[in-house]
């Protein structure tokens, strides 16, 4: 079988990460990794693990061996930081309260979630349906959009992630969780290249002189197929990648004329990562549904939430959740408390004035070193592209990866994306001495490095 071309994440397997492991794992960390590479089920990008942790708290992780790091990966899930008090008190509190509600009944603190997130989504969404994972509530919005059109086709892009179930692995674009065994997949799912303006996949020199020919294609395939149920995409690409000025309008146009949803997946990127409460509030363009997760649980608990518009509720005859833990007490408990921290704290200015910082400082960085091909990204999302050179924007992802090791060695942890995009993703609560603590271990790899 021919093996899957990852473009998600760092190489688990090569010798760089043997040779790095080697050097810094005491005899203790190596038994640790050897027990947990016995007892689980090895998969890309997970197997074998970099390390062992044991602390995690604020914006930092602890591993076995005492080295901390400050996380700017998470899994995009920490975006009130690991740990915080007030969330451990209110989860505490309501496992003393209620700790579980069977599916058929109800309680308070899911009621008190989804009426929450009726009020702070855009437009007419305001009918909810929680899961346990993001995976799960893409699916949620796919029954969804089957239903309320009488369509099965969906549209989406390729190397997007959508969540690794098999619907969500069909409407996604990434070979790590489509290819190979992954198959047979959805019938219908179409895909079109990415808006990704630093590599046009049209071949176009930037935004300014394409009209947007990315949006175009979304188009064209809506008119050629006639029956797509929804377009399902992200917003902003968590690689990171901000689509061009304009792109959003034209595709929402499309689906109006064709009558298709638009279905945005929000869970790397809402709850105010990018400096909006919703990455779509920066195109002034609103879905007809969102779907957030990872840091709805605070970087502690796992939930997800499809938010639909409330003519869309159309499926009470058919079970398209029917989850466990649909309407748990604690898992709400701890979303609604995450979402009050993001408001009352006021994290989602700190990621407009903290990302604006450090966007700045890593375009005097791209000034300085030839090997920075491009900067990118939005409030706390932010990536750095490594090339050969500026001139042919060959990828140089030996350089990504000899980067990432010294910043682990520098104490800052993130995730490499397409082999070759520094992509940090701090918390919110970062305090901009923190940051600027990480950028200069960024700043110094990239510099030595090269």
């Amino acid at each position: 079988m021919k093996l899957a071309v990852h473009t998600e994440g760092e190489s688990n397997r090569s010798e760089a990460r043997q040779r790095w492991q080697a050097q810094q794992n005491s005899p203790h960390m190596e038994e640790v990794l050897r027990r947990d590479a016995d007892v689980f089920l090895h998969q890309s990008l997970s197997s074998p693990c970099l390390t062992a942790i044991v602390k995690a708290q604020g914006i930092w992780i602890e591993d076995a061996n005492g080295r901390r790091f400050m996380d700017f990966h998470g899994n995009s899930a920490h975006h009130i930081g690991y740990a915080h008090p007030r969330l451990i008190a209110a989860v505490k509190q309501q496992m003393d309260d209620l700790s579980f509600a069977p599916r058929r009944f109800t309680c308070e603190p899911a009621i008190e979630l989804a009426e929450k997130l009726a009020e702070i989504a855009p437009g007419n969404l305001c009918k909810t349906l929680f899961t346990t994972g993001g995976s799960d509530a893409i699916e949620v919005a796919l029954k969804v959009a089957r239903a309320a059109t009488g369509r099965f086709k969906t549209l989406s892009f390729w190397d997007a992630f959508h969540g690794a179930g098999f619907g969500a692995s069909s409407v996604g674009g990434e070979a790590t969780f489509r290819s190979g065994i992954a198959g047979p997949l959805l019938s219908g799912a179409e895909h079109v290249p990415p808006f990704a303006c630093y590599r046009c996949h049209y071949k176009h020199k930037g935004p300014e002189s394409c009209d947007i020919a990315c949006a175009d294609i979304v188009s064209f395939v809506l008119e050629r197929e006639g029956d797509i149920a929804a377009v399902v995409a992200e917003p902003m690409r968590a690689t990171p990648y901000p689509p061009p000025p304009g792109f959003w309008q034209k595709v929402r146009e499309a689906c109006d004329r064709h009558g298709t949803l638009l279905i945005f997946d929000e869970i790397p990127t809402g709850l105010g990562k990018t400096g909006k409460f919703f990455a779509s509030d920066h195109d002034g363009v609103t879905p007809d549904m969102i779907v957030l997760g990872k840091s709805l649980g605070g970087g502690m608990l796992p939930i997800a939430a499809a938010i639909v518009r409330r003519d869309l509720d159309v499926c009470g005859d058919y079970a398209i959740g029917h989850y466990t833990h649909e309407k748990n007490p604690v898992t709400t408990r701890a979303a609604l408390t995450t979402i009050q921290i993001i408001e009352e704290e006021g994290l989602v200015q700190r990621a407009t004035e903290l990302g604006q910082y450090a966007m700045n400082r890593l375009r005097e960085l791209q000034l300085r070193s030839p090997h920075v091909g491009d900067v990118r990204g939005r409030g706390l999302l932010f990536g750095v592209e490594l090339v050969r050179d500026r001139h042919s924007r060959e990828p140089d992802n030996a350089l990504a990866e000899a980067v990432y090791y010294r910043c682990l060695e520098g104490g800052v942890s993130f995730k490499i994306s397409q082999g070759n995009v520094l992509t940090l993703s701090p918390p919110l609560i970062i305090t901009q001495h923190e940051l600027e603590q990480a950028l200069s271990v960024v700043e110094r790899a990239i510099l030595e490095g090269a």
